[in-house]
């Protein structure tokens, strides 16, 4: 009966402070997950890039079979794909409804391929290295790159983490300022008590000591209920539309929920040890006025 009294008491002095906390920690979780997500789309995107290879229309089988290969083992490709003149020739009467070969009596199109390039290749630099490597092999006539769509989405990404970035450490520290003013008002409302302490001989750790523990513990309850309610969001947005579960895996996913943790106890725990440091730095008179 006591130990259940005692629980009630608990959670009818701290709810306040739990709920505060488990808000800021939300919305650190949503940014958090709103960057990775921006990240994931961005490797996406990148890697849907990339710059084609036409091949000279006097090249040999054996010089294109060389390219295919060339394309097979180099490290910076992600995707290749050979288009022959017959399939250039099918593509184009599908988009425009020309016969060429009725028009002109010959195909005219060259044999191309499309090559698609690891995220981290997606750079105007890499792409001129890329373009200085190639353009004189064997069996190709011209590099078709895709520079100035690279340099955009570089730069739009550029723009858009640095936005978050700033965001995001902006949120840190306003949540470090609200989580510290919730704790501070707690410790406040026992500063007599921290007094009477003081005055029967306790150690300054003695005293801090139960109010890290509970503030710890509050960070540890608003964590789990900040958890709770973004993986319900998770699910919930998954469900509406399931292609955005790609954009974040579940292991992201748990590295964020980690770090919600680790952030509300560390907040939680810094902010009742800086508050109880203050009060019982006080005498009787200052308790009055501060």
């Amino acid at each position: 009966m006591e130990e259940k009294k005692s629980k009630i008491s608990y959670f009818s002095t701290n709810i306040t402070p739990i709920i505060s906390v488990s808000l800021v920690l939300l919305l650190l979780g949503l940014v958090a997950l709103v960057g990775l997500a921006a990240n994931s789309l961005t490797t996406y995107v990148k890697e849907n890039i990339g710059f084609d290879v036409v091949v000279d229309s006097n090249a040999s089988q054996q010089e294109i079979d060389g390219l295919k290969r060339l394309w097979t083992k180099a490290p910076y490709v992600s995707s290749v794909k050979y288009i022959s003149k017959e399939d250039a020739l099918k593509a184009w009467e599908k988009d425009t409804g020309e016969d060429l070969m009725e028009v002109i009596g010959v195909n005219p199109l060259n044999a191309e391929f499309e090559i698609r390039v690891k995220a981290q290749y997606v750079s105007v630099d890499s792409l001129n290295r890329i373009e200085h490597s190639i353009k004189d092999v064997a069996g190709v006539e011209s590099v078709k790159m895709h520079k100035d769509v690279v340099e955009q989405i570089n730069n739009n990404v550029k723009s858009v983490m640095l936005v978050l970035g700033v965001v995001l450490i902006m949120l840190v520290i306003i949540s470090f300022v609200l989580i510290n003013n919730t704790v501070r008002l707690a410790v406040y409302s026992k500063r007599f008590l921290i007094h009477t302490m003081k005055l029967v001989g306790a150690t300054p750790g003695f005293i801090r000591r139960p109010f890290v523990l509970t503030n710890l513990l509050n960070g540890v309850i608003a964590s789990i209920i900040a958890i709770v309610i973004l993986f319900g969001l998770i699910c919930y947005v998954m469900e509406v539309n399931p292609d955005y579960a790609s954009l974040v895996d579940m292991t992201q996913v748990g590295m964020v929920f980690c770090g919600i943790v680790v952030a509300g106890v560390l907040m939680c725990s810094v902010a009742a040890s800086l508050a109880a440091n203050r009060f019982i730095g006080l005498n009787y008179d200052e308790l009055y006025t501060k």
